[in-house]
């Protein structure tokens, strides 16, 4: 039996202004002390500011294809067996894998120090936008490391 509690599953928010899923859970990744306005505002600037320059029909063409670059495929969990602890690569959920990839792109434009948080945020969708910048490779290093303990993917139950 597992140990864990189960997970509810929450709703989706959809934001105002493109009445998109992604784009409100983006914001409420970004959200800090429940300040939702401000995490609106810095959302909405930053896909302003990295649609500036294209030629785009939908806004959300390019925050879209920067969370698909960086969504992982494969991740490696901790399994105890007899003692020793393996990492054992498994699959992701889509879920959880969208939810990776935004949390990746929000912590690396958090750690920016001295540039403004919807600038920094611009500049991490464009990067993966373009298969660039640090939640791409964040993405590749956690595929790496499930490809160097493949060898012990038979403890995947």
């Amino acid at each position: 039996m597992s140990r864990r509690r189960a997970v509810n599953a929450k709703k989706d928010r959809r934001d105002a202004r493109y009445d998109s899923q992604l784009v409100g859970t983006l914001i409420s990744k970004v959200m800090k002390d429940g300040k939702r306005s401000i995490s609106e505002k810095i959302v909405y600037q930053a896909i302003e500011t990295a649609n500036e320059g294209t030629e785009t029909v939908d806004p959300l063409e390019i925050i879209t294809r920067a969370i698909e670059n960086a969504k992982p495929r494969v991740e490696v969990k901790s399994r105890r067996v007899g003692g020793a602890t393996y990492q054992v690569p498994l699959e992701v959920a889509p879920a959880r894998s969208e939810s990776l990839a935004m949390r990746w792109l929000v912590t690396f434009a958090r750690n920016k120090k001295g540039v403004p948080m919807h600038k920094a945020l611009s500049n991490e969708i464009k990067d993966a936008a373009n298969n660039q910048g640090s939640a791409v490779r964040k993405r590749d290093d956690m595929h790496k490391m499930a490809q160097a303990n493949r060898a012990f993917a038979h403890f995947r139950w």
